[in-house]
């Protein structure tokens, strides 16, 4: 057994199936299966079980991994000193933000903290699909859900506010929603899940209602929303921080405020897997995004 056959479990058991770690180690399919079955003869057993559609460790098979694992940690943690040395913090970071979010509160962040570590090269996906997160050898996502796969480590950035909302011109126009189940007639403009039956969840001390929606215009765009927002087009439901600027202004008013209103989940949460030693660069990056979601929940509180 050398560190190549390791590694090569590695990335199979981090993959999910023999194709994809094919992808990942620019190798064909048939080589990985080889060198797979030479591993197993060497060690006598029987390392990863394979079905048509995952790739999963035997018990010996875990305990290799974790092996190898350690060993990766080890050298990628030797290469950072010898890179760094005389030089400020390099690394590479890769991530995936949400369109609303990552564009309108975390691309501020993320130009200063490219700005205070130049040697650190930002990756950035801008997206929200909710599945395969750190699909593509991703280090970190972030994410609007209800609640944090149990498979990943998930860091809270805080709560996520949903505003019912419309332009004052609109509002003067048309008049705002002042009951729940107004928002069933109402033209709605608001992001959707493709497939999925829109609902918007409301809740107001202990209790919960639903309502279906039935939007006039979606997207996952949010600048976009917003646009469409300003220029009166309907009712619009998205996180507060979309519009907090126009709120402020005069130019969006809200409306049910009495009730929390959530489509896709209250908190936002930073993913990424736990069995990962993470680079310095990796590390530094996660704790400087937390500070700043932190400092901001304190700014909410304190406006309040």
């Amino acid at each position: 057994m050398d560190l190549q056959s390791l590694t090569l479990l590695v990335e199979i058991l981090d993959a999910g199936n023999l194709s994809e770690a094919a992808r990942r180690l620019k190798m064909s399919r048939a080589n990985v299966s080889y060198h797979l079955n030479q591993l197993e003869r060497s060690v006598g057993a029987q390392l990863v079980r394979r079905t048509t559609r995952r790739a999963e460790p035997t018990e010996i098979g875990q305990r290799l991994y974790q092996h190898g694992l350690a060993i990766q940690n080890e050298l990628q943690a030797a290469r950072e000193s010898a890179s760094s040395l005389g030089q400020g913090l390099v690394g590479r970071v890769r991530l995936s933000v949400p369109s609303g979010y990552g564009q309108l509160v975390m691309s501020d962040w993320l130009i200063e903290f490219k700005r205070m570590y130049p040697g650190i090269v930002l990756d950035v996906l801008f997206e929200n699909r909710i599945q395969d997160l750190l699909r593509d050898e991703v280090d970190i996502a972030v994410r609007v859900i209800p609640e944090p796969p149990q498979n990943l480590v998930a860091r809270d950035l805080g709560p996520v506010r949903y505003v019912a909302c419309a332009s004052r011109a609109y509002a003067q126009e048309h008049g705002l929603p002042t009951q729940l189940d107004d928002l069933q007639g109402a033209p709605m403009v608001t992001a959707a899940v493709i497939g999925r039956q829109l609902r918007v969840a409301a809740y107001q001390g202990e209790e919960r209602r639903e309502v279906v929606l039935e939007p006039t215009l979606v997207s996952e765009n949010f600048l976009f929303l917003r646009q469409a927002i300003l220029a009166g087009l309907g009712i619009g439901l998205v996180p507060d921080y979309v519009v907090q600027d126009d709120v402020r202004r005069g130019a969006v008013l809200t409306t049910l405020d009495d009730w929390r209103l959530s489509i896709f989940g209250t908190q936002m949460f930073m993913l990424y897997m736990p069995n990962r030693q993470h680079t310095r660069a990796t590390r530094t990056f996660i704790e400087f995004i937390l500070e700043r979601a932190r400092a901001r929940a304190a700014g909410e509180v304190a406006a309040a």
